[in-house]
């Protein structure tokens, strides 16, 4: 059988060729053996956002927990992957699964492991389910009868939605994003957050609101390159102040102003601080992933945040919000987590924090970057993600690990930093990073400078001395 490995953010395989409803049992049975070891009347919260087979995986896992004995909280349609967290929390479970591939293309599907605390599960305790999982699943899920374990108690339905709605009602003020006169749009890019979303906001743009699990053929991760539509929607209204972008189990966000213009996860953090920290008189640490712009570093020490640096997957940051006093913890793909919610990633929560900022100050979201930028200086950020065969990709690993890089073109480089990947300062603040991607054939190579331009320069220097 094909050896089951669990990626930066959970197990991801393609959909008919390893994922399929036998694996999923084995990983259920996993996670059964692994409840059982580590809680004495185990429970779980199950559920499966918009993609093609959703419910299917979900009532095998369901099914296998049972026969296991352990007691399944089961989502009633589909839900966004923060809803099973919060969920996990609130119904006092010890664990939370969700079916979803996230931001990944529609062939793919997966499975994220949720702790109790509501975040992602750590990574050595992702690592001892991995080992639990078996060759072979012991339980025929065909056998199981799902109105006879909720008969008996093992089975319960919930409504995750009602629980979410209800939650963002009594930690948001609504009515004054609702009475700001902002004109607001959503694409929620065919996700799982879409029905949540019109509930909390029928009244502003909605875009691609409906279910399609081949999300049109185009993969739901919130980058610019994906919202091309989105962005001409807004330009061409002329009169949409912000439009908010969440993937496909809404848990990362994309961002953009008025003028059509992605605003990156670089300064939706930075703005998300400046929030926290002036308006909300919050304070605490400061945890992002090793690819987030070092300019994160300046708003810390100018309002005397302690930070610190993790490797990259939302799963580190997520250890740290657990154990202390953690204000923001935010990577750089989209995924941001904020104090008074839960340590998990959640892009329609970032995306109201910013509209509430909006509301708050009367300003626009040009206006409050600009202010931002007072504090940190102007800068523009880029990725390139090149699809490699295997054998280049390896070559340019390995002489990244060999220190053979020290200039790339004009670029030469000050500074190297190896928490996760290659981090290499050049002159002016300039900095460019390479990456292999934890989930997918991909290395990733992400830069900044002042201008957008600037920054083009970089990544194609480092492209030309990569390749060359």
């Amino acid at each position: 059988m094909t050896k089951i490995k669990f990626g930066t953010d959970g197990w991801r395989a393609i959909i008919a060729k390893d994922f399929t409803v036998d694996n999923v049992a084995r990983v259920a049975e996993g996670t059964a053996k692994w409840l059982l070891k580590n809680f004495d009347k185990p429970s779980v919260v199950v559920g499966h956002d918009c993609r093609f087979g959703g419910e299917l995986f979900t009532e095998t896992t369901a099914k296998v927990l049972i026969a296991n004995n352990v007691k399944v909280f089961l989502a009633k349609d589909f839900i966004s992957t923060p809803m099973i967290s919060l969920g996990t929390l609130r119904l006092k479970a010890s664990l939370g699964v969700v079916i979803t591939a996230s931001h990944n293309p529609a062939s793919y599907n997966g499975y994220k492991l949720k702790g109790n605390y509501g975040g992602p599960l750590l990574p050595e305790k992702i690592q001892e389910v991995e080992d639990m999982i078996p060759e072979k699943c012991s339980v025929d899920p065909e056998s199981i009868d799902l109105k006879a374990a909720e008969a008996n108690g093992l089975l319960e339905y919930t409504n995750l939605e009602d629980m979410y709605v209800k939650h963002v009602e009594d930690n948001f003020d609504i009515k004054a994003i609702k009475n700001s006169n902002l004109k607001l749009a959503y694409d929620s890019m065919f996700g799982a957050g879409q029905r949540v979303m019109k509930r909390l906001f029928p009244e502003i743009i909605h875009l691609h609101n409906d279910e399609n699990p081949g999300f049109h053929g185009q993969a739901p991760e919130p980058i610019h390159k994906n919202l091309l539509e989105f962005s001409e929607l807004i330009k061409k209204d002329g009169k949409i102040n912000c439009g908010l972008a969440t993937d496909g189990d809404a848990d990362r966000i994309g961002l953009y102003d008025s003028k059509g213009n992605f605003v990156d996860s670089h300064h939706i953090i930075l703005l998300l601080v400046k929030y926290l920290v002036e308006e909300k008189k919050m304070g605490g640490r400061i945890v992002v992933a090793f690819s987030v712009t070092p300019r994160i570093n300046r708003l810390a020490k100018h309002y005397n945040l302690p930070i610190t640096i993790t490797q990259i997957g939302f799963k580190y940051i997520a250890g740290y919000m657990t154990t202390e006093d953690v204000i923001l913890g935010g990577e750089e793909s989209g995924g941001i987590a904020i104090k008074g919610h839960i340590p998990e990633r959640d892009g329609i929560w970032m995306g109201l924090t910013i509209w509430e900022y909006m509301a708050k100050s009367g300003k626009t979201l040009e206006q409050l970057i600009e202010d931002l930028y007072k504090l940190t200086g102007r800068f523009c950020y880029e990725r390139n993600d090149l699809h490699l065969d295997e054998e280049v990709k390896q070559r340019i690993v390995k002489a990244c690990k060999e220190d053979k890089y020290k200039s790339f073109g004009a670029y030469k480089v000050e500074k190297l930093e190896t928490i996760d990947g290659w981090k290499y300062y050049f002159e002016n603040d300039q900095w460019m990073m390479i990456r292999a991607s934890g989930t997918e054939p991909v290395l990733r190579i992400y830069a900044e400078s002042d201008t957008i331009e600037n920054t083009r320069k970089i990544l194609k220097a480092t492209q030309d001395t990569l390749l060359g």
